[in-house]
């Protein structure tokens, strides 16, 4: 599953995940890291599902009742969807993260659910593997009004994963670090 969020999380008058990085929309980077380590592949946005309609994802907007309400609610839709689908698991990502491990997902199955991804000290609780179970969890949470992600992933393992250097959780938030992604993927991939 990877997180758009919001309406559509812009970076100036684009969505983030239409944005285009080294002539390729974000998404289809993120995708091509992440895609082939999970077996359904969901994107959490609230923005129309038909602008997502060239690629093979499910698309599903948070709860009316939770719309506005963050990333947390995103990943409540995320858990919910999976509970529809039979999944016991849920992976999820950032849509801005196009540099994700290609053995992100493998690695947080093996520390099991809850876990979350970290580099370079720190912790990127949207970068984390969810049990189905934390649905009612996330739920009740969100109710509290605590919408803070660093709570829902307090009880998390944590997974540190060396970049080389580099992050491989960099998030696209400005310009500059779209400008930096492509001088990057202009000097190779990871």
């Amino acid at each position: 599953m990877i997180l758009a969020g919001g309406e559509g999380v812009r970076l100036g008058r684009v969505d983030k995940a239409l944005l285009s990085l080294a002539g390729r929309p974000m998404l289809e980077h993120v995708l091509g890291r992440f895609a082939p380590q999970v077996t359904y592949v969901g994107l959490s946005t609230n923005a129309p599902a038909e602008h997502f309609s060239g690629f093979d994802v499910s698309v599903f907007a948070d709860n009316p009742n939770m719309r506005g309400l963050g990333p947390l609610a995103g990943i409540w839709a995320a858990l919910d969807w999976a509970y529809q689908i039979g999944a016991k698991t849920v992976a999820t990502v950032s849509i801005d993260t196009p540099f994700i491990p290609i053995n992100l997902v493998p690695r947080l199955i093996t520390a099991g659910a809850p876990a979350v991804a970290a580099s370079q000290t720190q912790v990127h609780p949207t970068v984390a593997l969810w049990h189905v179970s934390q649905r009612e969890q996330i739920h009740a949470q969100i109710e509290s009004g605590d919408l803070r992600l660093s709570t829902a992933v307090m009880d998390a393992t944590i997974v540190e994963f060396d970049g080389g250097g580099s992050d491989p959780f960099l998030n696209i938030n400005r310009p500059a670090d779209l400008h930096a992604a492509e001088v990057f993927l202009r000097g190779g991939a990871r």
